[in-house]
């Protein structure tokens, strides 16, 4: 990370703080008060959150392509006015068909705004150099959810959730807005998009496939624990209170590992500290297996917050380290797109298998993540093209 990449660092870790905030850990604590207020069951709110991340997915390779071609400064500016627009149409929500429509907006938002789209744009500005920078807005907005959700809940007891979408969209128009628009440099050589342009030619390999599935089977879990860590930590004997202390203790651990990544796992090549996070949540559960609950819980959260944290860097410092940074965007959406969709349904499934399986549903999550440790194993290291 050299000195003239931190402005840009520090107005993305801005915006990326403010944009998961405002969307993925926004449901956690609304989706029970709009279903009170509409007079519907929280699934739905949920489903809706489910289908946003499915839109996300699918709009990925498309916005990769837009970042190769224009830079983002266009495309994470466009990201603040949907996310906007639909955390405003959802505080005036007063049906089904609206609330659905927000989070199509807000599907919209989170394609264009999250971490895929913020890793092509630093691709985009600094190529191979780009790994320090990716590292840095990780570690300011590992944050999100400590900042966001007591923002949330105070809103939700002051102002009501109405009100609480509303702030949170005001801030996106004068916050995030401005950042993006006035400290994102211009692409020099951006070009627009023609009408007959092909798509550009990235073939999906061995190591593509691997990849893919990898950040798939991990996002899976990933997405599970943001929604049910607590249920699992009380069904392993934890209680409320020590499964709340354990979950406060993620965000915390996510910032520490990227410190260790970018401070000493940063003279390795990203495959490296990619197998060291995959490893990280099994050996938090087999810990908590073997102690029991309680403060084996804390380990637990200390353990998955660890790995957590440097897998969601190596989802764009390993494909730019293998694959050079031509066409970058465009391939990590190719590659984000199984993620997101196989993580869409994963609080759902979980919370079944909680249900009948209570805390050994860790012994799933383990296997997904060993299963894609394995698939990240069979992933040679290796130099960017020639070219590339």
């Amino acid at each position: 990370m050299s000195g003239r990449q931190l402005p840009v660092i520090l107005a993305l870790g801005t915006t990326q703080t403010l944009a998961w905030a405002s969307s993925v850990y926004l449901p956690a604590l609304v989706a029970d008060p709009i279903a009170h207020d509409l007079g519907i069951s929280a699934n739905w709110i949920f489903g809706a959150y489910s289908g946003a991340l499915v839109i996300a997915g699918l709009l990925g390779p498309r916005i990769g392509r837009q970042i190769d071609r224009i830079g983002g400064r266009p495309v994470l500016s466009f990201s603040n006015l949907m996310l906007a627009g639909g955390l405003a149409l959802l505080a005036f929500t007063q049906s089904i068909p609206v609330l659905v429509a927000a989070w199509v907006l807000l599907g919209v938002g989170m394609g264009y705004g999250l971490y895929d789209a913020a890793f092509g744009a630093l691709g985009r500005i600094y190529g191979e150099a780009a790994r320090g920078a990716i590292t840095g807005i990780t570690l300011m907005a590992g944050f999100a959810s400590t900042i966001g959700w007591p923002l949330t809940a105070y809103g939700l007891a002051h102002i009501g959730w109405r009100d609480t979408c509303l702030a949170w969209a005001a801030a996106h128009i004068v916050i995030g807005l401005p950042l993006n628009l006035l400290m994102l440099p211009r692409v020099p050589d951006a070009k627009a998009a023609t009408k007959d342009e092909p798509k550009p030619h990235i073939p999906i390999d061995r190591t593509m496939a691997l990849l893919a599935l990898a950040f798939a089977l991990v996002w899976i879990v990933t997405g599970a624990m943001a929604a049910q860590f607590p249920r699992i930590l009380e069904a392993a004997g934890a209680s409320h209170l020590e499964a709340v202390a354990a979950g406060a203790l993620i965000g915390p651990a996510q910032v520490l590992a990227r410190v260790v990544e970018i401070s000493f796992l940063s003279r390795y090549h990203p495959i490296v500290s990619a197998r060291l996070a995959f490893v990280m949540h099994p050996i938090g559960a087999l810990i908590m297996a073997l102690a029991g609950g309680g403060a084996a819980a804390s380990v637990f959260a200390i353990f998955h917050g660890a790995g957590n944290g440097v897998i969601t860097i190596a989802r764009g410092t390993l494909p730019l380290a293998i694959f050079g940074p031509r066409n970058f965007g465009y391939r990590l959406g190719l590659l984000g797109a199984p993620a997101r969709m196989a993580q869409a349904p994963a609080p759902l499934i979980f919370g079944l298998l909680i249900d009948w399986m209570g805390a050994r549903v860790l012994i799933v999550s383990s296997a997904l993540s060993l299963a894609a440790l394995v698939a990240l194993l069979l992933v040679h290291e290796r130099s960017p093209p020639p070219g590339a």
